[in-house]
């Protein structure tokens, strides 16, 4: 397992003013946050990339969450399944039994977000490449193309933020620690 040594650098002005409109609004800055700031091309990519997702997707808050939630599963990321499973929890409201059983790897009770959590992690796991019958499968609960293509801006998303925290490690914050997760 790679680690990375982050140093104590000074922190850019583009992260740092991230870092201000994060604390602003959400009450503190994520550890991800700060891992991801020591370089700010990937935090800004990300926070914009994030804010995108969640204004222009064409999912509603507990579909976003699925999405997320099925991507950081695909991709093993302890702290994206611990962030997201507080922010269905507290935030978008997504039904516990929908986020223990993304987290749990098991069946969804809802039929339609069961078909956009298999979607997003067949997208995940393949690379984006899936059969037309998957898509169908996703199109007949009704869903539309236009919602494959959101999913896979949420792929990319979650990867940025799967991807740095597989190498920088960053420590689950206290808020998300209720829903530490293990695969």
């Amino acid at each position: 397992m790679v680690h990375l040594k982050l140093e104590n650098i000074q922190v850019a002005q583009l992260s740092q003013e991230i870092f201000d409109k994060t604390q602003k609004g959400l009450g503190f800055v994520p550890n991800m946050y700060k891992s991801m700031g020591n370089n700010p091309a990937l935090l800004d990519a990300y926070t914009y990339s994030y804010n995108s997702f969640r204004a222009n997707s064409g999912f509603n808050s507990v579909e976003q969450e699925v999405v997320f939630l099925s991507v950081s599963y695909e991709n093993n990321c302890e702290y994206c399944m611990a962030a997201h499973s507080f922010v269905g929890d507290m935030m978008t409201k997504v039904p516990t039994e929908v986020t223990n059983a993304i987290r749990d790897g098991k069946q969804i009770p809802d039929v339609k977000l069961a078909a956009l959590s298999k979607l997003t992690r067949s997208l995940t796991a393949n690379r984006g490449n899936v059969s037309q019958e998957e898509i169908n499968e996703f199109l007949v609960v009704g869903y539309t193309e236009a919602h494959v293509l959101g999913i896979i801006a949420g792929i990319a998303v979650k990867t940025m933020s799967n991807y740095s925290n597989h190498n920088t490690h960053p420590e689950v914050d206290t808020a998300f620690a209720g829903r530490i997760w293990k695969k």
